[in-house]
């Protein structure tokens, strides 16, 4: 499991791109046949991908964790973003299609990944942070997240969003998760941009068709930075950064949060005239 560290608002304003990248990019989130996982200091979060074609995956458990086993004293928030799959937790078997959300609440020892066909297996992208209390494990249905549709194609931002685990929706300790899909001709997401102090957030960009990419925009309001970000790559977001991008075409994202509160509107928005 990949380390990083957190980096202050001086520290990435002398950053270069390859500095900037190497903090805060997560170039391979999946590996056919492989699970792949990043622990990064924000909040103490993990974030991964397990991606099985023929085999099943067993939710391992690391060094990094200093626990018997990985959700030990740990939550996790998995959405599947290939074809169908299976997640058995404990016993206890979960049919994840496309876009489906599945909880797994602190305690739960054994998680095995599997895909329903070989020829379209299925992406298990996974977002996991400290527990201090046992949730039920459970499963959102893209429908269940009663979505959306927010923005207008006037302004390039119509998009759906489904919220899977947050106050109103599958309860958590700290996790808060869902997705937001973005309208055929409209490519801004997160605007105006915002911050919110007492949460560190990560995306996952997908959907993004082949020579296609989107641009992330990050950093202090007064000290903006971007990254350019292609399909299945990750950002992480600082609590003190904004987070936003603009794509070349219409896509999709993940947003998961962890951090003082699930409160989805804990947002502190920027006017665009005093972006920098």
């Amino acid at each position: 499991m990949e380390q990083r560290y957190e980096s202050s608002p001086n520290e990435v304003e002398m950053m270069n791109t390859e500095d900037l990248r190497g903090n805060f990019l997560i170039e391979s989130v999946f590996g056919k046949g492989k699970a792949n996982f990043l622990y990064s200091h924000y909040d103490r979060m993990v974030v991964g991908g397990i991606h099985p074609v023929k085999e099943t995956i067993e939710l391992g458990n690391y060094e990094n964790l200093k626990s018997k086993y990985f959700l030990e004293r740990r939550e996790i928030g998995i959405i599947n973003v290939g074809g169908s799959g299976t997640i058995v937790a404990d016993g206890t078997s979960f049919q994840l299609a496309q876009l489906s959300c599945l909880y797994l609440g602190k305690g739960t020892q054994s998680v095995a990944f599997k895909s329903a066909n070989a020829a379209d297996p299925a992406k298990f992208y996974c977002f996991s942070a400290p527990a201090h209390a046992a949730y039920p494990n459970k499963l959102y249905t893209k429908e269940d997240a009663l979505p959306v549709t927010l923005g207008s194609a006037e302004t390039a931002n119509e998009r759906t969003i489904y919220k899977y685990i947050h106050n109103d929706g599958i309860g958590s300790c700290q996790v808060v998760m869902g997705l937001t899909v973005m309208s055929k001709g409209s490519v801004w997401n997160t605007m105006p941009p915002h911050t919110h102090d007492r949460r560190s957030e990560v995306y996952l960009y997908f959907n993004i068709p082949d020579n296609h990419g989107v641009m992330h925009f990050m950093g202090e309001p007064t000290e903006t930075r971007h990254l350019w970000v292609q399909n299945e790559q990750a950002i992480i977001s600082p609590p003190w950064s904004i987070h936003a991008g603009s794509g070349t075409t219409n896509y999709s994202f993940i947003w998961a949060m962890a951090g003082e509160n699930k409160d989805f509107t804990d947002m502190d928005f920027i006017e665009l005239k005093d972006i920098l």
